[in-house]
């Protein structure tokens, strides 16, 4: 076996046997945590799941120093979560209005990556759903990287962002179709530069063995569990709540929720849907748009059940709501089914998953939560929660990071 292929698998199994002892001749490094430490971030164009590990990571390490290729977060998030930081974002972050196009420049996101220097730090993390991991290190440096999710649109959802895009075979559509082609060799060219990748779920593990053939180990983004408002007793609405992007599937839980006029549907969230989305929904769907912090966690803890139509790499507002007590009826891939114990399969179960993204098997596990609700306890779900903690996130991740650094030094 090649040597940085037997070292990956070593490391992984370090880190599904912590107490296993290393041998004397390797001994593990202590993470230092005074070392210079780089993490790059894709982007960060608001504060979401993405964000929030982003910020555990500055947390974890405290002198760290964050490079991201566009930065539009508020200063009271900054204040808030990023409190001494440094940010460095490219030199597209200057341009004119960029915050109304920057997804669109796409095609230049691997040279910006290229550009940041870090080779001065004493080891990179990267928080990577496209570009971050293909930061330019140094033969000798440790890189680390957490994968949120291989790039979605460049490979396996291609054909249903085209399709959202209505982007055919026309001029446009062949030259975006050409540009994600380049971005799938750029891609798989660079997948073999982190020493150790971790995968935010079993969801997104399958998808790096499929894509770049390598291992990883499942690592949960962290659950703020002392934010979340536990509330046993419900109000009689259903939640949904996420940016309104089309692969979050919102239109299919406003569809199912016309067809049962007498239940009462909450949407949270803003996005490019907004619009159609509202014209969509009949009289018992209620939008409130985008909702301060406390606000959201209030709503999501007094509904009944979210319910949720899309197909998430982990979905951290699925699991919050678990934390509030509040069980899930969700569709049975991606993120969800490492977060829900569907009922029928699990003694204390926390919500139900339904198998089709049809507006009959949303409606058909709707009206089974209905028969079914007292057997999914708010305490169950609370519980559940715990899986998802920043503490179990932040020991993992320490653990990782040593290993790696332990890998690296095989090398």
């Amino acid at each position: 076996m090649h040597h940085a292929r037997r070292d990956e698998l070593a490391t992984i199994a370090r880190l599904k046997h912590p107490d296993r002892r290393v041998s004397p001749e390797f001994p593990l490094p202590l993470v230092d945590h005074d070392a210079r430490i780089a993490i790059v971030h894709d982007w960060c164009p608001n504060f979401r799941g993405g964000e929030r590990v982003l910020a555990r990571l500055c947390k974890l390490f405290p002198g760290a120093e964050v490079f991201t290729l566009f930065d539009f977060l508020p200063q009271d998030i900054k204040e808030q979560y990023f409190r001494d930081v440094a940010f460095h974002s490219s030199a597209a972050n200057r341009l004119p209005m960029v915050q109304r196009y920057y997804r669109s420049l796409f095609f230049l996101c691997p040279f910006l990556i290229e550009q940041f220097d870090i080779t001065g730090y004493d080891a990179v993390i990267s928080s990577s759903a496209a570009f971050a991991r293909g930061v330019l290190t140094r033969p000798d440096q440790p890189h680390l990287c957490y994968v949120h999710s291989p790039i979605r649109y460049a490979w396996d959802e291609q054909f249903s962002y085209l399709e959202q895009g209505r982007l055919g075979f026309g001029p446009k559509g062949l030259l975006f179709r050409y540009m994600l082609h380049h971005l799938r060799t750029w891609d798989t060219r660079t997948a073999h530069g982190p020493d150790l990748m971790l995968a935010n779920s079993t969801y997104v593990r399958s998808r790096i063995q499929r894509i770049y053939g390598r291992q990883s180990e499942v690592v949960y983004p962290p659950v703020a569990l002392d934010e979340l408002e536990y509330i046993e007793r419900k109000d009689d609405y259903y939640v949904t709540a996420s940016f309104l992007a089309p692969y979050k599937r919102t239109d299919l839980v406003i569809q199912a929720f016309n067809e049962m006029p007498g239940r009462r549907l909450v949407v949270v969230g803003e996005g490019q849907q907004s619009q159609s989305l509202r014209a969509l929904a009949r009289s018992n769907v209620v939008f409130t748009g985008y909702l301060p912090r406390q606000e959201y966690v209030n709503t999501v803890a007094r509904a009944k059940a979210m319910v949720f139509a899309g197909c998430e790499d982990f979905g951290i507002a699925l699991a919050e709501a678990q934390a509030c007590g509040t069980p899930l009826i969700a569709f049975g891939r991606g993120g969800a089914c490492d977060i829900v114990r569907p009922l029928g399969q699990a003694t204390d179960a926390t919500g139900i998953l339904f198998d089709r993204q049809t507006v009959a098997s949303l409606t058909q596990a709707v009206e089974l939560f209905e028969q079914k609700q007292s057997a999914m306890a708010p305490q169950a779900c609370r519980s559940n929660a715990e899986r998802f903690s920043e503490d179990r996130f932040d020991a993992a991740i320490l653990e990782a990071l040593a290993a790696t650094n332990a890998a690296h030094f095989r090398r």
